[in-house]
């Protein structure tokens, strides 16, 4: 009896190093940066991507920037990238110098429109449902650009001509 006793008292501890085993091992938020593989992408140098604290989740890893095709029709004025299902759509563009681009957010979680490289910089605030941020692009050449918070799935590059 008194085996099986302290047998039995062991499940208990032992399902509670499995739950935090696993959590430990990513189920969950701790704060902690991870790094992602190191890969590097044209133009880039790899960087780790940190996961955040409280009730919010981002999506750990590292963007795979598409290449606009030489055959894709080249827009002027106002072109828009559509922030959907947390993807980006388009998630490549041409543009003639000068064009405005606008970010819109048709998810019901917050996203953000931000640079990565390139030869013109912008960062915009998060924008919610409905919300959208612009930018105007004079600077030939390739902008990679993410949302900070989703950056493996909303990414995208845009080539001003």
């Amino acid at each position: 009896m008194r085996f099986q006793s302290s047998r039995t008292g062991l499940a208990p501890l032992a399902a509670s190093m499995l739950l935090a085993g696993a959590l430990l091992a990513g189920c969950g938020s701790s704060g902690a940066t991870t790094s992602a593989p190191p890969t590097t992408r044209q133009g880039t140098s790899p960087r780790p991507q940190t996961s955040t604290s409280g009730s919010s989740l981002k999506a750990i890893g590292v963007p795979k920037f598409a290449t606009p095709s030489k055959s894709e029709a080249v827009q002027s004025g106002t072109a828009q990238i559509v922030y959907r299902n947390v993807t980006a759509r388009p998630d490549t563009l041409r543009v003639k110098a000068g064009t405005t681009v606008r970010f819109v957010n048709d998810d019901p979680i917050e996203h953000n429109a931000t640079s990565v490289g390139g030869p013109q910089r912008f960062r915009s605030k998060n924008f919610g449902e409905g919300g959208s941020f612009e930018v105007k692009l004079t600077h030939p050449g390739l902008v990679h650009f993410e949302c900070t918070i989703h950056p493996a799935t909303i990414n995208g590059t845009i080539e001003v001509l």
